[in-house]
């Protein structure tokens, strides 16, 4: 089968948690029976064989599923039967640790009365709770729950790109709006620049004139000038106030 199966995802996580239970479980056992930390151990392993029971009875739900109808998740019956021998003997594991914790605590084993008389009641408790066989008839509710999140998942993404989609849309426009206004601020300046280079050549050709005809003129040529201009500057400024 692929490693993507998500049954092998499952079982490949459950047996990380056996093993770090049975580590526990060998700590456990090489504490003295009044041990503080051996009582410690006792809730760590009774909590540890509750959570990895109910993960592997889950995947016992799948797998009945799977049971009933191979052909739609492209599985073969032997495939179905190792899925079932694997489950069963992790749960043997699992109740065999769970059966020395309860006999321990039915012995007392020099753990003091409180903690004795509730690692009992917690194992009371774990034991109304059994795993079934697997070859009971098991419900479609694990995969119809997997399914239902795949497809809110899907679904939401979905939503995702679409405002994404509407959000690079939109910065598209923007960005053709600035890319526009920039070409029309680079023609204007374009333009401003001709209008500077003739005003320039046009000034420079003034100056060249003057100074020739200010050099052909002679000093009293220039002087005349001179009164001339500050002549016609007195006329127009009386014009202007005058007006």
């Amino acid at each position: 089968m692929s490693a993507l199966d998500p049954f092998y995802l499952v079982k490949e996580e459950i047996q990380d948690s056996v093993k770090g239970l049975q580590a526990t479980f060998t700590r456990w056992e090489r504490q003295p029976p009044s041990a503080t930390d051996r009582i410690v151990l006792s809730k760590e392993l009774l909590s540890g064989c509750e959570s990895i029971e109910w993960q592997v009875e889950e995947l016992d739900r799948a797998t009945g599923v799977a049971e009933r109808d191979p052909a739609r998740f492209s599985i073969d019956l032997v495939e179905i039967e190792r899925r079932k021998k694997w489950i069963a003997s992790t749960f043997s594991q699992v109740h065999s640790i769970r059966r020395k914790l309860q006999t321990a605590a039915e012995n007392g084993s020099g753990i003091r009365p409180g903690i004795a008389t509730s690692n009992r009641r917690e194992l009371m408790r774990m034991e109304e709770h059994p795993l079934p066989k697997s070859n009971h008839a098991a419900d479609n509710g694990f995969i119809t729950d997997e399914s239902g999140q795949h497809a809110l998942i899907m679904k939401e993404q979905e939503e995702d790109l679409d405002d994404l989609s509407e959000t690079v849309m939109r910065l598209g426009g923007v960005g053709l709006t600035i890319h526009e206004e920039l070409s029309s601020q680079g023609r204007l300046i374009d333009e401003l620049g001709n209008d500077m280079d003739s005003t320039a050549t046009r000034l420079d050709f003034i100056q060249k004139r003057v100074a020739t005809v200010m050099k052909k003129a002679g000093w009293k040529g220039q002087v005349m000038i001179v009164v001339f201009l500050i002549a016609l500057l007195l006329i127009l400024t009386f014009l202007v106030f005058s007006g």
